[in-house]
Parts: structure tokens; sequence; C-alpha cells
């Protein structure tokens, strides 16, 4: 059996590749990127596989018998056609199945809400595709807090909209090891997924992050328009709004959901102590690094 990965040159898509390889064999995994180049360094047979050219990708697709299709990262509105081009494609060429990397999230009232509707629409696409079919909406990675943290101390905290809303984190390494199993293995078809660790609050989070890197970070909740106008200062117009539509849906609860993750993975997802400790030990030894 043959798997192609697209977006493979990104984080998620090539922690994904790494996953299947060290679950099959190198020779049965394809990695699909815009720019081939940048997927060199995976070690796998790279293919051109840009969401805007349905030709090229239903070339690339030859030979393939599963298909991961890695969210986009254009425009809501221009996603979709995105990724329906990706599934044509795949029918196209005759793929068997498709596992689509989906996410969690208020699905209306919130900035973030247009990509969760967009996401929403490609998994219909991908159930209606006539393909067999796996879905996994992730959680929040819960690495850009970790790469936040010089920042937070600079600061003295953690500051967000987030309230007392509970968050499902997750990290690449740990959805990989899920989609690496999605992908190989039958008995998920058919199935849907929420992947992510244990839900926790801002106010847990500050807690870890001073476990881990010997911070005194405390938490302190803003208002939605506070922390978005913050965002829009530091990330532009268009992230900023979005990044704040995510913590506005944290603190009404739509990141705290029940995880299927240790269905799909066939293990728990890895405990955020265990996790922490992790970074604690890498903080320690310069020649550590953690998940």
């Amino acid at each position: 059996m043959k798997i192609a990965i697209t977006a493979a040159s990104g984080q998620l898509g090539a922690a994904i590749v790494k996953a299947s390889v060290a679950l099959m064999s190198k020779e049965n995994v394809i990695a699909l990127a815009r720019t081939p180049d940048n997927a060199k360094h995976l070690g796998v047979e790279v293919r051109a596989g840009d969401y805007n050219n349905p030709e090229q990708l239903e070339q690339s697709l030859q030979a393939v018998d599963v298909l991961l299709l890695v969210s986009g990262m254009d425009a809501p509105e221009k996603r979709i056609a995105q990724h329906r081009n990706v599934i044509q494609a795949a029918k196209n060429a005759g793929l068997k199945k498709i596992v689509y990397t989906s996410v969690q999230g208020a699905e209306e009232n919130t900035a973030f809400s247009p990509v969760i509707q967009s996401n929403r629409q490609t998994e219909q696409d991908v159930r209606d595709s006539g393909l067999e079919w796996v879905i996994g909406r992730n959680g929040i990675y819960i690495e850009p807090d970790i790469e936040y943290i010089d920042n937070y101390k600079k600061v003295g905290g953690i500051f967000n909209s987030a309230g007392d809303g509970k968050c499902g984190y997750t990290t690449r390494t740990e959805l990989a090891y899920a989609y690496a199993r999605m992908l190989t293995q039958d008995k998920h078809n058919g199935h849907t997924y929420n992947l992510h660790g244990d839900s926790i609050t801002q106010y847990q989070l500050a807690d870890y992050m001073n476990l881990a890197f010997a911070s005194h970070l405390t938490y302190r909740p803003l208002s939605v328009d506070q922390y978005r106008q913050e965002r829009i200062e530091e990330l532009g117009d268009f992230i900023g709004t979005v990044i704040a539509g995510i913590y506005q849906g944290i603190s009404e609860g739509k990141s705290d959901n029940p995880s299927q993750f240790e269905q799909a993975a066939g293990r728990p997802h890895i405990t955020w102590d265990e996790y922490f400790n992790q970074l604690k030990s890498a903080a320690n030894s310069p020649h550590q690094t953690a998940n």
C-alpha cells in the first residue's frame, strides 16, 4: 500500500510523513508539496502537490492508495474549492481512501468560525466522495505557547480571552502518531475523531509552563475586544482577528470536547505532566530535545 501526504513541507505534514515511515517503510510513503524542494529533507519520494492545480494533483496521485489531506492555510472561501480539487484528483487517480485533518472550534459567532465552517464543508465533501474516509478534528497545538515562552516571561504572564474555558490541546507529534494509524488501519474507516489530550485551563497552562521553564507566569483574562486589539497590533488584522476568535471559542467551551485520541491512535494521548516534564528535562540538558 502506498500513502501520500499533502502539505508535507509544513510542520504537521512533515510529522505525519515521519510517523508513517516509522510505521511502514519509506518506499511506501510519498510526500506532496507545493514546492517539492522544501520536502526533500524528509527522505521519501516527493511529488508536486499544489491545491490549485488539479491536473498536477491527479498526476502526482498515480499509483497511490490512500491520501492524507492536510487542511489548507488559505482564506476559508478559497480553501473549500482547493480541497475539492484534491478530492476530485484522488477519485480520478483511483485512490481508495482519504484521511482529512480537520479542526475543533466554534462553528458560529467568532472570527475563527469561517475557518471551522470551511472545514466542516470539506468534511462533508470527503464523506460524499464515494471513497473510504477518516476525519480527524485536531485540538489546538500547544507548541506555539511553548515557542512563546520568552515573550510570556517578558510580560510576566499569559494574557488572553479564554477566561475559565478549558482547551483540548495536542501536539503535532501526537497527531502524527494517530494519523499514521488512521491512514494504514481499515478499522478507522467511516469514523470522525476528536484528537487532543486532557483539556486544561489557561491557569493550568501557566502552571505547567512554570514547571517546565522555571518561570513565574500567571494568567490574566482579557475581554475579547481587548485581546483582539492586542493580537491585531502584533500580528496584523487577519491573523490577529482569527487568533482572537480561537480564544473566544475556548472561553465558550468550544475547545473542550470528548477526545477519541485513544481510539484513533491505539494508545492514550501523552499526559501534560509527562509532556512538560520532558520539556523541563530538555531545558536542563543542552543535549536533549523534547517531543
